[in-house]
């Protein structure tokens, strides 16, 4: 079985770093030449005595910025749980340590490019959830590892792993690149894991829920919206829940990503941008190539589109129903639900309209069962694929749902269900289990949207509330802001973090170097100079109301004025990407 080093110490001296490997048994050192960046395994006598050491948990990879390399390592990790006998991790902490002694090879400007990429780096290490284990290919699903050959097996899990999950993956090429150096590096999830052990009718069992995040279209809400020329979607997680009893062990995969065509939602000061279908591009073929990969990994799809069937969201629902019509293909099945109309005035009872008329599908679909001797029992034909707009809120509400349905059905086969039992009957587990989907839905909307999720009041206790009423207006408003002013940043980040942006050593002028335009700076204060205006004015009163009144309406028109000129063009306002060319972001 493939296995990496779980423990190191790193050694820094002003010409190298030594990370040793501490396994029991282990005598490798890495060392990294800081000058020549040059990679080469060797021993403990080749480190200097008065190397400054400390202990690592592991090797993020490394990237280039203006001043050169810089190494990232994990710091702190936390143990989430074991997994038939082999121990996930959640990395908590993070460090980044440049090659260069000193920065006195940079100008001011370049001193001040390479603090903001480096804070780049950091936002999205502080994202929180990357996970990892060293001797556990978490990047795949129970199924795809039960139908591996054995010199699959004997890869390491750097090679064997599935590309679309692993998020260190750009900042390890140089080590992809050394396969004796493989067994000092680990692929890096990006997403959410809960793991918990639970008990019905005495019956002792591992229930476990993972969400993997596609590091392919990866970025924020509105900057990064429908599919790429390689037919891969935004926002694409694969959610994996998997219960194991008495040695048997059962898993049910389900998918949420954009709607898989060319269409963007560019932010623009309005609290919903109205989303437009490109005109100018072949849709159907970037829609086929998602869904033949999708088929090759999943199987059948049923896809279920839970967005708006009138407003701006109607478009996008009429187009995808076209589109998997014209597709023509009996494997892809579309299924259209109107999760706001349905369940508007807190009819949420009313999910189970849609539960139900799946329900033949979903046995149809069924879901992956390996028995205690090893022997494979089921095999999951296919998968569901759902989607609202964000592929956050509505699509987790569903997902927990059928993912229920397709556990009680597990249990019943395991025994641990009574014949006639109910999931919903188990007080303790249905609080747990509740709550780990919407510790779920929260991850995923933070890592997209930059907030908690909504609607998870639903998720945690079956009905509506009206604190999450509440909760969800001011999660609403949290979007609206760092959506228009912050993830501009957040996404430059992203894209510097996968390697969809390059630094070039010593660049001389980089993109964040693009002049901002002259409205940017100037109506906003004179938006601001008027208003204040129109208030001192209504402060400090005139001789006479007339001509208080006549201050006032200048200065309040002045204002409003402002405000509508500031609205029409509110792409020049909100904070945009600057690291990736625009076409390549629509």
């Amino acid at each position: 079985m493939a296995t990496t080093y779980g423990s190191f110490n790193l050694h820094t001296t002003p010409e190298k770093f030594y990370i040793e490997a501490c396994d029991d048994g282990a005598n490798d050192v890495l060392a990294i030449d800081r000058v020549s960046t040059e990679m080469t395994l060797t021993g403990m006598n080749d480190v200097p005595p008065f190397a400054v050491s400390q202990p690592i948990c592991g090797i993020m990879g490394t990237i280039r910025l203006v001043a050169g390399m810089y190494l990232i390592v994990i710091t702190k990790k936390r143990k989430v749980g074991e997994l038939f006998g082999h121990t996930l991790w959640k990395a908590v902490d993070f460090d980044v340590i440049s090659y260069k002694k000193t920065m006195l090879h940079l100008t001011d400007s370049q001193m001040q490019e390479n603090k903001t990429f480096l804070s780049m780096i950091h936002s999205v290490l502080a994202t929180d959830g990357f996970y990892f284990s060293t001797d556990y290919d978490l990047t795949h699903t129970l199924q795809r590892l039960s139908n591996t050959s054995p010199e699959f097996q004997e890869m390491s899990l750097l090679e064997r792993a599935d590309q679309r999950f692993v998020w260190n993956g750009h900042l390890l090429r140089e080590f992809t690149a050394q396969p004796e150096l493989h067994k000092f590096v680990y692929p890096v999830l990006h997403g959410f894991m809960s793991m918990s052990s639970c008990c019905i009718n005495g019956k002792v069992f591992d229930w476990v829920i993972i969400s993997r995040r596609s590091c392919f279209r990866a970025g924020v809400r509105y900057y990064v919206r429908g599919i790429d020329s390689e037919g891969h979607a935004a926002n694409f997680v694969e959610t994996e829940q998997i219960v194991q009893y008495n040695g048997a062990k059962a898993s049910f995969v389900q998918t949420r990503g954009s709607i898989p065509f060319f269409w963007s939602q560019r932010p623009n000061l309005k609290y919903k941008p109205k989303p437009q279908i490109s005109k100018s591009i072949n849709h159907l073929d970037g829609f086929q190539r998602h869904f033949d990969s999708q088929l090759i990994l999943y199987g059948k799809q049923v896809i279920l589109n839970l967005v708006n069937q009138k407003g701006s969201e109607k478009p996008l629902e009429q187009a995808f129903a076209q589109m998997v019509s014209s597709l023509a293909n009996g494997m892809v099945r579309y299924i259209a639900f109107d999760f706001h109309k349905e369940c508007s005035r807190m009819r949420w009872h009313r999910l189970h309209i849609l539960v139900d008329a799946v329900a033949e599908m979903q046995d149809e679909l069924g879901y992956f069962l390996v028995d205690s001797d090893g022997k494979v029992q089921m095999q999951q034909e296919g998968t569901f694929r759902s989607n609202c707009m964000d592929c956050l809120d509505r699509t987790n509400v569903v997902q927990s749902l059928l993912a229920r349905r397709s556990l009680q059905a597990q249990l019943q086969r395991l025994g641990v269900l009574h014949v006639r039992q109910r999931i919903e009957e188990q007080a303790d587990f249905e609080k747990m289990y509740k709550n780990a989907w919407a510790d779920n839905a929260n991850a995923c909307a933070k890592q997209y949207a930059g907030t908690g999720a909504l609607k998870t009041d639903f998720t945690r206790t079956g009905k509506r509330t009206q604190w999450g009423l509440v909760m969800d207006g001011w999660n609403s408003m949290i979007r609206y802001l760092k959506n228009n002013f912050s993830d501009g940043f957040r996404q430059d980040s992203i894209d510097l973090f996968l390697g969809n942006y390059a630094v070039e050593e010593e660049d001389v002028l980089t993109p964040l170097h693009q002049p901002r335009d002259w409205k940017f700076l100037t109506l906003p204060i004179i938006m601001l100079v008027a208003f204040s205006m129109c208030v001192i004015c209504l402060l400090m009163a005139g001789d006479t109301w007339t001509e208080t009144l006549a201050y006032m309406l200048f200065w309040g028109m002045a204002s409003v004025g402002t405000a509508a000129v500031i609205l029409v063009n509110g792409r020049d306002f909100v904070d945009a990407p600057k690291l990736v060319q625009k076409e390549k972001m629509d």
